[in-house]
């Protein structure tokens, strides 16, 4: 945690996102790349939150919200200025869609409140959703725990998919309800079950998730969360995805 003493801030080297030690892992990375048989998505993994905390640390990084309002806002505009510069290299390659992610909840709440999202990170992120938005990019964003709350301020930001709806934190159901048509869903199957099985558990789970969140479209199956299964419960996953993502879909038995 560089900047846990917010006196560092003004001596701080921020990086450069054209230093070629940095910029030119992405032009090496579409070396070979075919456009008509490859979709090209760039990444900003831990977009803005993560960034910060990594930076000054989780709890100094709420309390500053607080009692540093203003150099906590430079923190986050300055991490936000390192990824628009990133941005402009995704940009110069053609990329069809972006991820980005930032974790705001927990098993069952917001980790920060909607007013600290509001105020701080939203008018953030709306500078890198913007310039994305301008050149007809996609955005996929990831944020694992609770997010209900928060559901209008992704959709106004412009996100295509949302990834990756925890089951174990959130009401599906109610998410679909409010995002249908407006945005697209990605995950919905506990990592839990994906992991402890047995395979025909995962078959009905799958079966279930597809008509509760794809029977109007607009929803990637998959897991809530990427972890180390095991080999046949991956295989059994992925067979019934293939089985029941069709239309028309099947509807699931009564429980």
């Amino acid at each position: 945690n560089p900047l846990a003493d917010l006196r560092t801030l003004s001596t701080y080297r921020w990086p450069d996102p054209d230093d070629e030690r940095i910029c030119s892992l992405i032009y090496r990375s579409v070396e070979g790349y075919n456009r008509e048989e490859q979709f090209l998505c760039g990444s900003h993994r831990d977009t803005l939150w993560e960034k910060s905390y990594m930076l000054v640390g989780m709890e100094n990084m709420m309390c500053y919200f607080h009692t540093e309002p203003t150099a906590a806002r430079e923190v986050l505009h300055r991490i936000m200025d390192f990824q628009l510069g990133i941005a402009r290299h995704y940009l110069s390659l053609g990329v069809e869609m972006v991820a980005m992610g930032d974790d705001l909840g927990t098993q069952r709440a917001l980790l920060l409140s909607p007013r600290i999202i509001n105020e701080f990170f939203v008018p953030e992120y709306r500078r890198l959703f913007d310039l994305y938005k301008q050149h007809g990019v996609l955005v996929a964003f990831h944020s694992c725990g609770h997010i209900e709350p928060i559901l209008d301020v992704f959709m106004d930001l412009g996100v295509d998919i949302l990834n990756p709806i925890q089951v174990s934190a959130n009401d599906l159901e109610g998410l679909r309800r409010k995002t249908q048509g407006r945005m697209a869903l990605q995950g919905g199957i506990g990592s839990a079950l994906i992991m402890s099985g047995p395979p025909e558990a995962i078959r009905c789970e799958v079966r279930r998730r597809v008509w509760q969140l794809g029977r109007e479209g607009g929803y990637f199956c998959g897991p809530d969360q990427g972890l180390p299964f095991p080999a046949e419960h991956e295989q059994a996953l992925a067979d019934a995805i293939d089985e029941f993502g069709r239309y028309p879909l099947q509807f699931p038995p009564l429980e």
